[in-house]
């Protein structure tokens, strides 16, 4: 399958992978002891059974708890968070949570592999329209169905996956694990603190290599609470955690003892790595000659697309979603892949001007935060030069941005930076197309997302119930949930979940040809070890009561995180009364 180029015009510009600045002497015999450390074991960590990686993962669970503390208060000081408010409720969920969660689910995969030689699944398995498979993955249980009331995820898998082979394909590095042996390197991310570790974990426990990590220069303060988190996978000689910048990047991705490269950043550093820089770079890419010949996995943005179904919404629902996508906005400070970035409506809704004009007020009273990821002023300069009519809200530091809306453009302006350009810091723009009906406009905005929309990493859908009642309204929904070309689909919940739930899947939608890679190609989290999987979708209530403790406007959240991942490190009734009343509190 191949994608077809979305928007007129390719981004122009995208969030630098590494810090500024001139970087030390390359240290290249560090380097090659940590690559020629992992490779030796490649063959004995491919024989290495479920059982023993399972008793890796319980230990790799223990120590990310142990190391949380410190690990949490370096990256409060990192992004100018004060610890213990809600923002370091949202690190530490992003951060800590996120990577505590995988690996508990996937210790769990292992050890039911173990036992039977694949991961369960919730189930049911249904047959879309069209013949595509649907795997319910989510809840697992009830515990998740108290944590995430009225939520739910299916697996979508892609085009000819039949049901007879959906069990006898999952876990392949486990039926034949000779085949997946090899060393990878992973390029971490700058922004989230569990990434980097979340795919190293993917790659290890899911896919059977040994890893590389290098660390992002952005959050490279955090490789000792890494090293603490991941010791078992030290110790084992398995994986190795290195610094440095772009030399140390470029000397690692050629080297003779790495077998693949994953990375997780910008698709300007993928073209980098897969074709080169400079002209020669872009005669490379332009031929299709690639300068790097090993297997290249990504995760690389997107313009995440929010599709307001118009509908006749109460106060307090207009309220709440206008929470809802300014958190899709603001957390980790806009420096996020999963950013809202479109607001997509009906130029026709009665209720727009009442909604934007909600969701603008949310944002004048969420304080700004620290704008620590390199280029961000420059990125965010970009945007407003071309739309000086750019709106600024908010109040912070004097080291923060103003969050920033565009409103109103015109959805025929198909080359228009807020379409094809990831802006990677918190801004977002606001587009209304005209429709007949509300139907019409689902369809219209699944076109739209579809062949205007930059990316194909995540989306979000927000319908109320009382529109759903119209069946020509719910049956878009559904050809949308069913068309989207995005990796992963929220229904009246932040497509964010789809990374956070872990028994999804987390990555662009596949097709995409290495000289237009736009989100990237391969998936991470996937704990049911799907083979060929090509979506995620999330659907949660339309409004959830109590507020959900990730909203950006949630007060007392810190708490309610602290439980939540002592929770997800060891799940029991136990602790459900204590979880509940803090979540009742926030």
């Amino acid at each position: 399958m191949t994608m077809t180029t979305r928007g007129a015009v390719a981004p122009t510009s995208a969030p630098t992978d590494v810090a500024a600045g001139p970087e030390s002497v390359l240290d290249t015999t560090a380097l090659d002891t940590a690559v020629n450390e992992v490779a030796a074991h490649a063959s004995s960590w491919a024989g290495t059974g479920a059982a023993a990686r399972a008793a890796l993962a319980d230990r790799v669970l223990r120590d990310t708890m142990a190391a949380q503390d410190q690990w949490l208060a370096a990256a409060c000081s990192a992004k100018g968070i004060e610890p213990g408010s809600a923002e370091a409720g949202e690190e530490l969920f992003a951060g800590v949570g996120t990577l505590v969660r995988m690996t508990r689910l996937l210790r769990d995969a292992l050890r039911e592999i173990a036992r039977s030689g694949h991961p369960t699944f919730a189930g049911p398995v249904r047959t879309a329209a069209d013949g595509r498979i649907r795997v319910r993955v989510f809840p697992g249980n009830a515990f998740d169905r108290v944590v995430f009331p009225q939520t739910t995820a299916e697996v979508w898998m892609q085009p000819g996956v039949p049901e007879a082979d959906l069990v006898s394909t999952q876990a392949a590095a486990y039926r034949d694990p000779a085949a997946h042996a090899g060393t990878s390197l992973v390029l971490a991310a700058g922004n989230v603190a569990s990434l980097g570790p979340r795919d190293v974990l993917s790659k290890l426990f899911v896919e059977g290599k040994v890893v590389v990590m290098k660390a992002n220069p952005v959050n490279e303060y955090l490789v000792p609470h890494w090293g603490r988190a991941l010791s078992a996978l030290v110790e084992a000689g398995v994986l190795r955690i290195v610094g440095g910048g772009t030399a140390a990047g470029q000397y690692l991705t050629a080297h003779a003892g790495i077998d693949e490269v994953h990375i997780t950043g910008s698709d300007k550093t993928y073209d980098a790595v897969v074709f080169g820089t400079g002209e020669e770079g872009a005669r490379r890419k332009a031929a299709d000659e690639p300068a790097l010949h090993k297997p290249v996995s990504a995760e690389l943005g997107n313009v995440s697309p929010v599709i307001i179904v118009p509908g006749q919404w109460s106060i307090g629902e207009l309220q709440y979603q206008a929470e809802h996508v300014a958190t899709m906005l603001v957390n980790n400070a806009g420096f996020n892949c999963l950013a809202a970035r479109v607001i997509v409506t009906h130029a026709g809704w009665p209720q727009r001007d009442a909604f934007l004009g909600a969701l603008t007020q949310t944002l004048a009273h969420i304080s700004t935060r620290r704008a620590y990821y390199p280029g961000a002023a420059d990125r965010r300069n970009a945007f407003v030069a071309a739309h000086p009519e750019a709106e600024e809200f908010g109040r912070g530091p004097s080291d923060a941005l103003p969050w920033t809306f565009i409103r109103g453009v015109p959805p025929g302006h198909t080359g228009d930076i807020c379409f094809n350009v990831e802006s990677f810091c918190g801004q977002v723009a606001e587009t209304s197309l005209t429709a007949p009906s509300a139907a019409a406009f689902v369809d219209a905005a699944t076109t739209f997302c579809n062949d205007v929309v930059w990316g194909t990493l995540s989306a979000t859908i927000l319908v109320s119930p009382k529109t759903l009642k119209d069946g020509a309204v719910a049956d878009a929904v559904e050809r949308a949930v069913a068309d989207l070309r995005y990796g992963a689909i929220g229904v009246n919940v932040w497509h964010a979940l789809a990374f956070a739930i872990g028994t999804t899947t987390w990555g662009a939608y596949p097709g995409h040809p290495r000289t237009d890679i736009q989100s990237g190609s391969g998936v991470v989290g996937n704990a049911a070890m799907f083979a060929r999987p090509q979506k995620s979708v999330v659907r949660g209530p339309f409004r959830s009561r109590p507020k959900p403790p990730w909203f950006a406007t949630a007060t007392g959240s810190y708490e309610v995180m602290r439980r939540f991942v002592a929770f997800e490190a060891d799940p029991s009734a136990a602790q459900i009364p204590g979880l509940l009343l803090s979540a009742l509190r926030h």
